[in-house]
């Protein structure tokens, strides 16, 4: 095997990932390794990116289940590497997640990955948010650098809950991204908009997310194959 076909090793887990992953830690160093194995050859993650799993994606996720209350559902739209839900799934079994993602190669991926890690609290769904209004909500929905917030919010809202919440996970810009959007949400019925920081013991830099609460909306109606899937399970 040439040397960069040869599975790239993810750093050590830096002290604070024990702080937030507890006893759970040694999963999570499992996960590091998938990332940096079949993740970068799945073209998930850049190798590149290796050297700094931790501190950018899987502790930098993790750091962000302290936004989700206990025994909490939520929604990983756009989920990608598992990012941040199965980080979170690992650092709070207690959490129940359901990763949405819409291209094959990934979501074989990503089962995968849960089939590995024995991560009983996952579940992963094929298609487009709007592909699955009627047979996927939560009380709480996530997304890591999917979209904007105006664009983000339009494709989150009809997995949402009635009184829940959207933790949008943004870079250092977040409050200025809200303000540009603004006008935007409250089209969509914003209420509430607060840009929340966290991992600020455990991570050099601190991460923003952007947490929106909207005013409740009409019940959504399942798109054409939503409707195709469930009439499909009735009649098994």
């Amino acid at each position: 095997m040439e040397q960069d076909e040869r599975p790239l090793t993810p750093p050590a887990a830096p002290s604070g990932a024990a702080a937030v992953f507890g006893d759970r830690l040694a999963l999570a160093e499992q996960f590091a390794a998938i990332l940096a194995d079949t993740g970068v050859s799945h073209g998930l993650i850049g190798p590149r990116e290796v050297p700094r799993l931790w501190e950018r994606h899987v502790l930098n996720c993790a750091v962000v289940e302290d936004a989700f209350p206990r025994d909490a559902s939520l929604v990983d739209v756009g989920s990608g590497a598992g990012l941040p839900g199965v980080a979170l799934a690992i650092a709070r079994p207690d959490l129940e997640v359901h990763l949405v993602e819409p291209m094959l190669r990934r979501t074989t991926w990503l089962s995968g990955v849960v089939e590995e890690l024995g991560l009983g609290n996952v579940t992963v769904h094929r298609g487009r948010a709007e592909e699955l209004v009627g047979t996927v909500s939560a009380p709480w929905v996530t997304a890591r650098a999917v979209a904007r917030l105006d664009k983000l919010a339009r494709w989150c809202l009809p997995l949402l809950e009635d009184g829940g919440t959207l933790v949008a996970m943004k870079g250092r810009s977040a409050a200025q991204e809200l303000e540009e959007d603004r006008r935007a949400l409250n089209r969509l019925g914003l209420t509430s908009a607060v840009v929340t920081e966290h991992g600020g013991a455990v991570l050099d830099e601190v991460v923003l997310t952007v947490d929106l609460q909207f005013a409740p909306r009409p019940a959504p109606k399942a798109s054409a194959g939503a409707r195709r899937r469930a009439k499909a399970l009735r009649s098994s």
